[in-house]
């Protein structure tokens, strides 16, 4: 390697990586033309593994060392970050990543090495001071639809579908996706694949994306909260607060209560549990749910250092628990969306 030919000490690449294509490795390769370190951020980490987020984030990085050969492979380090579904949060944790890993480099050092291709890529535009060198289309490729073809082969022979992604993926990232089929969690996935894919066909004829309304009740009692297992996709066997959707003749409190009931069986007194509500934050970020553009309104409960009441799982919950918060923080990967960070809003569990 020759370090003389590079225009800059580092460069940044970020991106989900949930089935690394021919798109994103021209990315990575551009960043290793232009700078001897380059630091790759792996997003959406520490997520449950969903349709959309099958792969953890360490398996994403061996995707992506698959790709590359030994001495590319050298050059990297990898970051992971979460979805904090906060773009100042988001943005702080990534430019802390990079002192992390570069220490505080002189400005026009470092360059942050992307593609605008639509608006997913609008945090390129949230680092100043950073250079951008944007790599232009690489084709109509996207992970997305390399998803498709993987879990909509579930049940089928799965060598015609990765057949079809020849022209898509390098033969390492179809070599994982084959191995990666053997594990019990492909199978059910790809049926959460499928449920997504035919409620979302249930709107495809609206003259405008639905937007919906939901409720979440988060409900904290003597260094508890309430949880629930989900009983049903998506994200079934993942832990939730209980809520659901807003009803047509309710307000978004009484909605949260009744939703509550049914999901718990938890009933207090109209006026205790009024006492006990400390504050509704709206959370609207366009990516936080699977099912669509879902806007949430989670209302925070602190019932005191009373004794934890009986609760019940029924209607859409497997199961329903207390769980002490000093747990919580270990439990982010087996969240469903965003209701860990739901969690951490309000009570502070990744730090400030």
């Amino acid at each position: 390697m020759n370090t003389s030919t590079h225009k800059f000490t580092a460069a940044i690449c970020i991106g989900r990586f949930q089935g690394l294509h021919f798109g994103q490795l021209a990315v990575i390769r551009r960043a290793l033309l232009l700078a001897p370190r380059v630091v790759i951020f792996i997003g959406s980490a520490f997520q449950a593994r969903t349709p959309k987020n099958p792969f953890t984030w360490e398996e994403r990085v061996e995707m992506i060392r698959l790709a590359l050969t030994a001495e590319e492979a050298g050059r990297v380090g990898f970051v992971p970050v979460r979805d904090y579904f906060d773009g100042q949060r988001w943005v702080a944790a990534v430019r802390e990543g990079v002192r992390a890993q570069l220490g505080d480099l002189p400005a026009g050092q470092t360059v942050l090495v992307g593609h605008r291709k639509d608006a997913t890529s609008e945090y390129l535009s949230d680092f100043p001071g950073w250079l951008l060198d944007d790599v232009g289309s690489q084709g109509d490729m996207h992970s997305s639809t390399l998803r498709d073809a993987f879990f909509g082969a579930a049940g089928e022979p799965l060598e015609p579908a990765l057949a079809a992604l020849v022209s898509q993926a390098p033969p390492s990232t179809l070599g994982f996706l084959r191995a990666w089929a053997q594990l019990p969690c492909y199978r059910e996935l790809a049926a959460e694949w499928a449920s997504l894919r035919a409620e979302h066909a249930l709107w495809a004829s609206a003259p405008y994306p639905p937007v919906f309304v939901t409720v979440d009740a988060l409900i904290e009692c003597a260094g508890h909260v309430l949880l629930i297992v989900r009983g049903r996709a998506p994200g079934k066997g993942l832990y939730a607060l209980p809520g659901g959707f807003l009803e047509q003749r309710e307000t978004v409190y009484q909605s949260a209560l009744r939703e509550l009931q049914e999901e718990t069986g938890l009933h207090l007194l109209p006026g205790d549990i009024a006492h006990a509500l400390k504050g509704v934050r709206v959370f609207d970020h366009p990516d936080r749910s699977q099912r669509g553009r879902v806007i949430t309104h989670a209302h925070h409960f602190d019932l005191g250092a009373r004794r934890l009441p009986e609760v019940s799982g029924s209607d859409d919950a497997l199961s329903a628990s207390w769980v002490p918060i000093g747990e919580l923080a270990a439990m982010e990967d087996r969240f469903h969306d965003d209701h860990f960070h739901i969690l951490d809003s309000f009570l502070g569990l990744t730090g400030a």
